[in-house]
């Protein structure tokens, strides 16, 4: 007689681990597979064995994994995507190096409204946190708008390639390369001159004082935040001004916790606040400036040095579907996972936010070192049943920073 499988107490121990790390039931877990809760609570308890690969890949996807980390394989290697936009980010500065406004450009481009659209691809790769796919487009999008500066629309052909510049300047930021990310700025600032455009030019230092938090100037980017701020002011009327403002006070709001300016910091906030309650939500070049967005500011900020309980109670009211972008949204995640990391009874909350990021959001995270911190702190506090094989996964497919 063939003897009756028997159950495997590691795999019930690990499928329960990431049951309880989400907060679900067992009801609720085996709906997701298809499968009935009483097999499911059987599996998990050593009882009954998972049958077949099928029961066991149904469970694995319900649980958002893969069946060998239920099988406790080999961890999974680091992101192959994140190594290829760090790859890619050398061609991406050496376009950057190129594209001098002061030197005429010797290529034939596309039509501008063939730019633009690659324009608009790049950027929505960008909302997409798809950094690869932006890192490939973008040296021959920008070398082709240098060009067309020089062709029969400049001033369409400058206001292109300040907006490429910027999304440049964002994805360079996003995988940790600061000073690219303010040459990538610092050309969109030329462009934008040329343009004449002064709500450009509040973009443009947008992008700059970005890059200056990223590479720990807090100062400087409180600096060119503030002065861009208060020269944007009298131009707020013009389209895209008003929302680059409130971007801008944002910008002085954390600059101004950077250097240890709560208060200061605050009142920032609430002046960005104000001015979005007039704008509503917006998506005016891709800043998404409006209430939410202002309130996903405000956890960061409050989490990096302010008071990470306010962090949580702000995180409580804010509609995640009201910026349809995993760029912000994963901030959302990612910063009150580390508020609830900085409260320290909040761990397993902490650890599901952290997934949920990183499943929306792949290669952001796996690029984060704020992340990679808070998944470290929380490795030094996990058990087994606070989300620890899932911390430590997590934490192989993360790049230093």
């Amino acid at each position: 007689m063939t003897p009756r499988a028997t159950g495997d107490a590691g795999i019930g121990d690990r499928i329960r681990s990431r049951r309880l790390t989400r907060g679900w039931s067992v009801r609720f877990a085996a709906s997701r597979a298809g499968v009935s809760h009483a097999t499911w609570s059987r599996i998990e308890r050593g009882l009954q064995a998972a049958g077949n690969r099928f029961t066991l890949a149904a469970m694995a996807k319900a649980l958002e994994c893969s069946p060998a980390e239920l099988a406790e394989a080999p961890v999974p290697a680091a992101d192959l995507q994140v190594l290829a936009a760090l790859a890619g980010a050398g061609a991406v500065r050496q376009a950057l190096i190129d594209i001098d406004l002061s030197e005429s450009a010797y290529r034939v481009a596309p039509a501008l409204d063939e730019l633009a659209r690659t324009g608009d691809l790049a950027e929505s790769l960008l909302h997409a946190c798809d950094y690869a796919a932006v890192v490939r487009l973008l040296p021959a999008l920008l070398r082709d708008l240098h060009a067309e500066t020089a062709g029969p629309e400049p001033l369409r052909a400058l206001r292109l390639l300040c907006a490429a510049a910027c999304t440049a300047s964002s994805v360079l930021r996003s995988l940790g390369l600061p000073a690219d990310a303010w040459l990538a700025a610092e050309r969109a600032r030329e462009a934008a001159e040329g343009a004449g455009d002064p709500v450009l030019l509040g973009y443009a230092a947008f992008g700059r004082a970005s890059s200056a938090v990223s590479a720990g100037s807090y100062q400087r980017a409180l600096t060119l935040a503030e002065r861009a701020a208060d020269d944007l002011r009298r131009h707020v009327a013009r389209p895209g001004g008003a929302e680059v403002l409130g971007s801008l006070q944002l910008m002085c709001a954390l600059a101004s916790q950077c250097t240890s300016r709560l208060d200061d910091s605050r009142a920032w906030s609430a002046e960005a606040a104000g001015l979005a309650r007039r704008t509503g939500e917006t998506d005016v070049l891709g800043l998404f400036f409006g209430p939410t967005n202002v309130d996903i500011w405000r956890i960061s900020i409050e989490v990096e040095g302010g008071d990470p309980g306010l962090a949580t109670e702000i995180a409580r009211q804010v509609s995640p579907g009201a910026i349809p972008v995993g760029l912000r949204q994963v901030f959302l995640y990612a910063d009150t996972a580390r508020a609830l990391t900085k409260l320290r009874d909040r761990d397993r909350d902490a650890v599901r936010l952290l997934l949920t990021a990183e499943r929306i959001a792949p290669q952001h995270v796996h690029r984060s070192a704020d992340v990679l911190t808070a998944v470290h702190t929380l490795l030094e506090r996990s058990r087994t049943n606070n989300g620890g094989a899932e911390l430590r996964a997590l934490s192989e497919r993360m790049q230093p920073a």
